[in-house]
């Protein structure tokens, strides 16, 4: 390389580095009022310290999801790749052979190539579940995220569905019983104890166990493994009822207000949360003069209109005995 051509090189080296350090430096002030930034992690923002002006949102936070409060703590965790789960039976940490036949390159492998990588698929399964423990867990984990997704339950509650079965299955809690029960109801009690119930009915409808097993196979889950899991609160119901309704917040607050009502008053012993959040979504929609439905409601909660008429008059009995 001649001495003009290493010169142009070097000019432009330095102009590349002036002009990065010029960026870096607008980049560590506020182009409001020249103020400097702070990053919140918890947030994933930059902010200005002085004006508050968020420069960036929605940041990537590239720190692992562990904490450490020493040196050795820090090297036992300290590791690469994605985040445990207790969603997969080998929480995650197992390496998973892709089905597209492709290269690097996204190229075709040839046939001897796709021979041998489906030999590799065949023993990689077979060494992720080496008995039957292991395939036991796999088929109730995939079960209880099949029926989460059909719920809509959210990832919190599959990770503690899957604690709760993984402790089943660890004090040998399922001879006699099916892997589907057992699974069932870990989920119900995880949903219970998020605090997003899903009613024993819609339960059912996703799980292929019918619902008097799965209402016995929970009572048994829970008194064995000592679950503390509080009675369901029909106002836990409502804001979904609410949601597919496509209601106001106002007929939502009006009926929490109902249910309320009906606690100090004291009706809502012994009958269906469900049914009670079902008649006070319809009495609150007629409240408000929004055109929903006994039928409307009674296909949202998967319940009979004539428990909805029955509660809905029992709910505005009860707040006119307080309101007199």
């Amino acid at each position: 390389m001649s001495d003009t051509n290493v010169r142009r090189f070097q000019r432009t080296r330095d102009e590349e580095e002036r002009d990065e350090e010029r960026q870096q430096g607008e980049e560590l002030e506020c182009p409001e009022c020249s103020g400097s930034l702070a990053t919140d992690t918890e947030h994933g923002e930059t902010v200005c310290e002085d004006c508050g002006l968020v420069i960036e949102e929605d940041e990537i936070d590239r720190g692992p999801e562990w904490r450490a409060f020493d040196s050795a703590e820090k090297d036992e965790k300290s590791r690469v790749g994605a985040p445990t789960t207790q969603m997969m039976h080998d929480k995650g940490l197992s390496t998973n052979i892709g089905w597209q036949d492709k290269d690097a390159y996204g190229k075709s492998l040839s046939n001897r190539q796709r021979q041998k990588m489906q030999r590799l698929r065949t023993w990689n399964e077979r060494f992720r579940t080496r008995d039957s423990k292991e395939r036991n867990l796999k088929q109730a984990l995939g079960e209880i995220d099949r029926m989460a997704s059909a719920l809509g339950l959210p990832d919190n509650v599959r990770e503690t569905s899957s604690v709760i079965y993984r402790r089943a299955l660890n004090e040998n809690l399922l001879p006699g019983r099916s892997i589907e029960g057992v699974a069932t109801a870990s989920l119900y009690a995880a949903a219970r104890q998020a605090g997003t119930p899903r009613s024993l009915d819609e339960i059912t409808q996703v799980s292929r166990v019918e619902k008097d097993e799965i209402a016995r196979t929970y009572r048994y889950v829970v008194r064995e493994l000592g679950l503390e899991v509080a009675p369901a609160d029909p106002e836990s119901y409502v804001p979904r009822f609410a949601s597919d309704l496509d209601l106001s917040d106002e007929a939502e607050r009006r009926a929490r207000q109902l249910l309320k009502s009906a606690k100090e008053q004291g009706i809502h012993s012994g009958k269906s949360p469900v049914g009670l959040a079902a008649a006070a979504v319809y009495a609150a929609s007629l409240l408000t003069n929004e055109k929903v439905t006994q039928s409307d409601v009674s296909e949202v909660a998967n319940i009979s209109e004539v428990t909805i008429r029955n509660r809905y008059h029992e709910l505005l009995e009860a707040e006119d005995g307080i309101t007199t």
